[in-house]
């Protein structure tokens, strides 16, 4: 489980998939003393968002074309409600009529033959990497308040760990993020992923990766700078608890929005915050900082994606292609990018 998770440390693409920042529910208007009393009777309130459940539409889908040639953009987005199915029926008939599906845009990390046997040789101390270097514990590399609210969102949603106290600040969010994701009845939404791959598999339609590939010559030199350096996480650790804390119904939120097809409500959400702190402390890391292959990730990425998009686009009558929400709707958006370039967006109807 530890080595896994820490594969998926250098996959930026997972880093998107998982928890989005979050902005803070708008203030509510103060009650009627009557109503104040009648709340206060009810101890054991239910929670004011409940999630949606049973089969749903899902977000309609962006259209960009140009020269007679289309490509429908799918939005996905994490977490969504675990007791939801989503209705698929939509994406599977324009997969269909497409010749092509461009799957989001992550990192992979590749470190060939001899680089994949040191790496498995390596795997034991990637123990060591997800704790604090020289044993740290947690309360001693993040500020006290920060701290202090971490004890209690742990108690509630984690339990009984005293593992955890040794993890480095990034870890600790994950496993937080995680937890708090289950016991609130959400999902990580990657079962839609594997809906899109099953129906173009089903159809015989080309699945394109659009993402960055990295060639690690020296992985075992990489993991062993990684253990030895200590990240600048202390901010994503705090953001992490900004988002989360009393923030639960904000995710329901969200969550039901994206199951409803609710775009408008979709796009008032921040993407940046949240997701910028973390990815920043591992990509500005010591560790990281040594290695030019993980520089300049977020252009790489982007500039992948538009090369594939593009190539579709002249090749295909017809492609699907599925991006984060976060590159949709975010500060800086992939179809902001290719509208730039001369094709129109169309937003969903």
């Amino acid at each position: 489980m530890v080595a896994a998770r820490m594969a998926c440390v250098f996959s930026l693409g997972l880093l998107s998939a998982t928890a989005l920042a979050q902005t803070d529910p708008p203030p509510v208007p103060a009650a009627p003393a009557a109503a104040q009393e009648s709340a206060q009777s009810a101890d054991q309130a239910p929670p004011s968002q409940v999630l949606v459940e049973g089969k749903r539409p899902g977000p309609g889908f962006w259209k960009v074309s140009k020269g007679g040639h289309v490509m429908w953009v799918f939005g996905m987005l994490a977490p969504l409600p675990a007791k939801m199915e989503w209705d698929d029926s939509r994406i599977d008939r324009l997969i269909g009529q497409s010749q092509e599906v461009l799957t989001p845009p992550g990192v992979s990390v590749g470190m060939g033959w001899l680089g994949g046997l040191k790496a498995v040789a390596a795997l034991p101390s990637l123990v060591g990497a997800v704790k604090n270097p020289d044993g740290a514990e947690l309360r001693q590399v993040v500020p006290a308040n920060d701290y202090a609210r971490w004890t209690v969102l742990k108690a509630k949603y984690i339990g009984e760990d005293e593992g955890i106290e040794r993890y480095r600040p990034f870890f600790a969010a994950e496993r937080l993020t995680d937890a708090g994701m289950k016991k609130s009845g959400l999902s990580n939404g990657i079962e839609v992923r594997k809906q899109i791959s099953g129906i173009a598999k089903k159809h015989n339609v080309k699945l394109t990766s659009t993402g960055v590939s990295i060639n690690l010559e020296e992985p075992g030199r990489l993991l062993k700078d990684f253990k030895q350096s200590q990240m600048e996480d202390a901010a994503c650790f705090s953001k992490t608890l900004d988002s989360f804390e009393g923030d639960i119904d904000a995710m329901r939120a969200r969550a039901n929005a994206w199951a409803n097809g609710n775009i408008a409500e979709i796009g008032k959400l921040d993407y940046a915050e949240r997701e910028g702190a973390c990815t920043d402390a591992l990509f500005n890391s010591p560790a990281a900082q040594k290695h030019p292959a993980f520089q300049n990730l977020r252009e790489r990425r982007l500039a992948s994606w538009l090369t594939a998009a593009e190539k579709a686009l002249a090749n295909n009558a017809s492609t699907v292609a599925v991006l984060q929400m976060s590159d949709i709707l975010g500060p800086k958006s992939y179809l902001a990018a290719l509208q730039a370039k001369g094709y129109t967006v169309e937003n969903p109807k």
